[in-house]
């Protein structure tokens, strides 16, 4: 028996007295073809639509002086145009579909197996919930992470090519390549760096996704539970779809909130091992997490780790939002008919 379904003969054990929360849909209840395909749709077009505000993020994250948004978004505007908005946006989308296949893979298995075993070991719905979703989001963050981490290398560079003050302040640390499309920085990266040039920060990526995914997870299946509860007595059953869609978006937005702040410094180091460079006795090599925690301490202190914060909150909230609600609304769309 699915964990689903294990879930729903619980609920139906409960009396009838009890506010019921929406049922749950099982990886074995799914249409892989069209959940892997709607998805590659759905989470492209959410990736298109925020791709701008994680270009300003990247840009903060590597700017030696504290610059704001706006003034970002209008030299952007001014010396690149449209189109310095979507630097990267080729390669990232290509690595969004891979990507989103082995997170939603590893998302949907692991909940499943971990949901199984907790609701046989007796656990109550909320823990069972709680665990189950902190399991999926730790393993499916560390199954992404090994196309992510390249696509952000190539990604990023692209991003922050066209940010003039970086040149100007930091000679000899940014990467002196010039790149004219993805491939042509695929190819220059594995030839100056080897393959070992594409895995840049990975090992900080997993302690910076792994551990806030698996908290992410746990707090969203907490918090949606909770809001759940006192926002079903106000809805009729028709309006329980409409209702499940909004409580979804509140408790995504609450639980990114928490994860930007806590994890914000370890993304912008992550961030600068992935784009900038450091030079000794004249030759270029990778910067050290230790050589980009002191130049930012040199720039700012604890204050320069957080540059890029509010962009970094907002595409995490909004992100987040648009994704829960589409990855539900996905799973009802490709969802088997039942015999």
């Amino acid at each position: 028996m699915s964990f689903g379904a294990l879930m729903e003969e619980k609920r139906r054990a409960t009396t009838s007295s009890q506010v019921h929360m929406p049922k749950d849909i099982d990886w074995q209840m799914l249409d892989k073809s069209r959940f892997f395909f709607l998805g590659a749709a759905l989470f492209s077009g959410v990736s298109t639509a925020l791709y701008p505000i994680v270009v300003l993020k990247t840009r903060q994250q590597v700017s030696p002086t504290r610059v704001s948004c706006a003034n970002i978004s209008l030299a952007i505007a001014r010396f690149e145009g449209l189109r310095g908005f979507y630097k990267g946006f080729g390669t990232s989308l290509l690595g969004t579909i891979p990507a989103r296949a082995l997170y939603m893979t590893a998302l949907e298995i692991t909940k499943s197996s971990v949901g199984q075993a907790t609701v046989r070991l007796g656990l109550s719905d909320t823990t069972a919930l709680a665990v189950s979703n902190g399991a999926a989001g730790l393993t499916s963050a560390v199954a992404a992470q090994v196309v992510w981490t390249p696509i952000d290398v190539v990604s990023q560079r692209l991003m922050v090519q066209g940010d003039l003050s970086l040149n100007k302040h930091l000679p000899g640390v940014m990467n002196s390549c010039r790149y004219t499309n993805g491939f042509d920085a695929f190819r220059k990266i594995l030839y100056t760096d080897g393959p070992r040039g594409f895995y840049r920060g990975f090992g900080i990526s997993i302690l910076t996704y792994a551990p806030s995914n698996a908290v992410w997870w746990a707090s969203y299946s907490l918090a949606h539970k909770s809001i759940w509860t006192p926002f079903k007595r106000s809805y009729t059953h028709k309006e329980d779809a409409g209702g499940s869609m909004v409580v979804q978006a509140l408790s995504a937005a609450t639980a990114s909130g928490c994860s930007a702040l806590v994890t914000m410094p370890i993304d912008t180091i992550k961030t600068r091992l992935q784009v900038l460079d450091a030079e000794e006795n004249g030759r270029r090599r990778a910067m050290t997490v230790m050589q980009s925690v002191k130049s930012l301490m040199r720039e700012g202190g604890l204050g320069a780790c957080y540059r890029g914060l509010g962009p970094r909150w907002v595409s995490m909230s909004m992100s987040a939002t648009t994704m829960i609600t589409t990855y539900e609304f996905l799973k009802r769309l490709a969802t088997k008919k039942q015999s």
